[in-house]
């Protein structure tokens, strides 16, 4: 009787029957046992590069503990839901940047942060990390691939705009990221190569007029140094050798939690943001940073994994731009650190102090789970 009543369910109702409770919550157990462990890596980590500052590590935690929350609701909403409101996000984001440039809060000598005193402070440019792909991502999805002249100006107009006001800010690095973004959505969605090859040979005279016009000294400042970074060792390079010397002390299983000197004794500048895998290498060795890639490469795989089995052409093109550009917020402050590239304050995922930075990626990742599990037998 059993066999002749599940012969007459359809496939749809037999997958349904196997979903699991994670899948139903619309949550992929996956990314969340690597994020879960991501953060608790990271706690430790901050709580070493802080100085043991217990303050900082609360903070910390409570802003993961909101983006895990943030993260839940947003994979409860289907991508085609999240597609109609995309257009609202890019106006609203736009107009967040034109905020900060006219009348934002200031620290450190540069405007990147909307401060409602007693309330909140955020830095609004995190968030176009998101918008920024989901808003090409949906332009995209309803134009003919692989995209015409016309609709990669527009695509590229889109871009440049937040582009140009987190340019303002000054925040290089973060600008230089949103472009990123924008660019993996073309890419994935089939852009011809002699648009790409065209791009890259438009670098050349783009990176001298801003070399002349729009970089400032500090910045021009840090390229000079990322190529001779000894040229000035106890200013513009102290940054670079210092990680350096704290990458190369740890060896091979470091010199164990709490007994990094180069942090501790404050040799290590922003030890507990920009450079924090140096702490790690110095306390925790080549195994610890071996340990941290395998975890970020398991996450950066099961992204791609999603972006293959999206069936929509929205969640394809989002999920393998969040994901690639993961990957270059990794590469790019590990290259950093490491003197492979120039400083321009990019945070280390999940494991640099951020509470701002930190839901945006949790956000990201809600995203992806809304789109893996959002498909067509789920619903």
């Amino acid at each position: 009787m059993n066999s002749s009543f599940d012969r007459n369910l359809s496939s749809e109702d037999l997958l349904r029957r196997r979903a699991t409770l994670l899948q139903r919550l619309h949550i992929d157990g996956v990314l969340l046992l690597l994020l879960l462990t991501l953060a608790t890596g990271s706690l430790f980590i901050l709580y070493s590069a802080s100085g043991k500052n217990v303050d900082m590590l609360i903070k910390q935690a409570s802003s993961f503990g909101i983006g895990l929350v943030g993260m839940f609701i947003i994979a409860q909403f289907e991508p085609r839901f999240m597609a109609r409101w995309v257009p609202l996000a890019y106006l609203g984001g736009v107009a967040l940047l034109v905020v900060v440039d006219v009348m934002g809060h200031n620290a450190m000598g540069a405007t990147r942060w909307i401060n409602i005193p007693g309330v909140i402070r955020f830095q609004p440019s995190e968030f176009m990390k998101i918008i920024m792909p989901a808003t090409i991502a949906w332009y995209l999805s309803s134009r003919s691939l692989p995209p015409r002249l016309k609709h990669l100006c527009i695509s590229l107009a889109m871009i440049i705009v937040p582009f140009v006001l987190i340019l303002l800010q000054p925040d290089l690095g973060t600008s230089l990221l949103i472009i990123t973004s924008g660019f993996f959505v073309l890419f994935i969605g089939g852009l011809q190569w002699r648009w790409i090859i065209s791009a890259v040979v438009a670098v050349i005279p783009l990176a001298i007029g801003m070399w002349l016009f729009v970089l400032r000294e500090y910045q021009k400042q840090r390229v000079l140094t990322f190529l001779n970074p000894e040229s000035d060792p106890l200013g513009s390079g102290w940054n670079i050798i210092q990680s350096k010397a704290a990458i190369g002390s740890g060896g091979v299983w470091g010199k164990g939690w709490l007994l990094g000197t180069q942090s501790h004794l404050d040799f290590l500048p922003e030890s507990h943001t920009d450079f924090i895998i140096a702490v790690l290498a110095e306390e925790f060795g080549l195994v610890g940073v071996c340990l941290l890639l395998l975890v970020y490469m398991l996450l950066i795989a099961r992204g791609l994994v999603i972006t293959v089995q999206a069936q929509t052409l929205f969640g394809k093109l989002l999920a393998g731009a969040l994901t690639m550009t993961f990957f270059v917020y990794v590469f790019v402050n590990i290259g950093m650190v490491s003197g492979l590239l120039p400083v321009v304050g990019v945070p280390l995922p999940f494991i640099s102090y951020g509470g701002t930075s930190l839901i945006t990626l949790l956000a990201g990742f809600g995203i992806l789970m809304s789109i893996h599990t959002h498909r067509k037998w789920m619903t």
